[in-house]
């Protein structure tokens, strides 16, 4: 089988007519690519275009700290691009569409946490409501590593972890808030180095809740628009990026866990996707 092209596509430009999404109150083009922004209240959280591409999914086996499961690498192609929120969704977009604030480190900025997958069913189905057609979802798992990627197959967007004997990774400190420089708690989005697609904190500050079941197993075969179903082999859901918390061994793009959809915890937040 002839190997896909791995990269973004150029087709499908959200934007390419001059028309914005009708659920859209701001919208633009920067060296990143197409955004588009929406507000509740006082709340407003900006999403940024994923194009159409193809990736390789999962870690190679020569990269550090790999996991078993993480492998073999396998080739995705995404037929459609997708809007993605471009941060974890904060306690500020949280609290206006829900009316309460669960999280345990507060700040309006900060990322709400202390959320189950099923109460981040609920936020984006009051949501949804709210802005008719905007039709979010959680990004499945393959959709958040292929953006976390953003381009790149190495360990994370800004290379290959170099890790030495205190448990720092050169660089890391540009993009993720993890164990050695998060001082014990979640900060702030948006304020660390960006990926190519423009995305804030896919990488630590907290885990983000995934759509789909965690225990698919990669092969070699090329595959497009993959969906493994809920609660097939596990009731279980993926949740990927690591936290606060994590050791810089864990904070990879390729990194996969899994929680039952009821589990809550200070280190777990979420981001949504427009490709439900």
């Amino acid at each position: 089988m002839k190997m896909p092209a791995l990269g973004p596509s150029t087709l499908n430009h959200p934007l390419a007519d001059g028309i914005a999404p009708g659920w859209a109150s701001a919208w633009g083009e920067d060296e990143f690519g197409p955004w588009v922004e929406i507000h509740v209240g006082d709340a407003k959280q900006s999403l940024r275009w994923i194009p159409p591409g193809t990736f390789l999914m999962g870690s190679p086996e020569a990269e550090k700290e790999r996991q078993s499961d993480e492998g073999p690498q396998q080739p995705v192609t995404f037929s459609r691009g997708f809007w993605l929120f471009d941060t974890p969704c904060t306690q500020a977009m949280w609290t206006a569409v829900m009316g309460e604030n669960p999280s345990r480190f507060k700040g309006d900025l900060r990322p709400v946490e202390n959320v189950s997958w099923d109460d981040c069913q609920e936020f984006i189905k009051s949501l949804n409501a709210m802005l008719p057609a905007l039709e979010l979802a959680l990004p499945t798992e393959a959709e958040w590593e292929y953006a976390c990627r953003g381009m790149s197959q190495t360990s994370t967007y800004i290379g290959d972890l170099v890790i030495d004997g205190n448990g720092h990774a050169k660089g890391l400190e540009e993009i993720a808030w993890y164990h050695a420089n998060s001082d014990g708690e979640t900060h702030p989005v948006g304020n660390l180095r960006p990926s190519k697609f423009g995305l804030y904190d896919m990488l630590g500050n907290v885990w983000e809740w995934c759509r789909d079941n965690p225990f698919r197993e990669y092969t070699r075969e090329h595959i497009a628009d993959p969906l493994h179903e809920v609660g097939k082999s596990s009731a279980d859901r993926a949740v990927r990026g690591c936290s606060w918390l994590n050791s810089a061994q864990s904070v990879r793009a390729a990194y996969r866990l899994g929680y039952h959809p009821g589990f809550r915890s200070y280190r777990l937040g979420f981001r949504c996707s427009s490709s439900g």
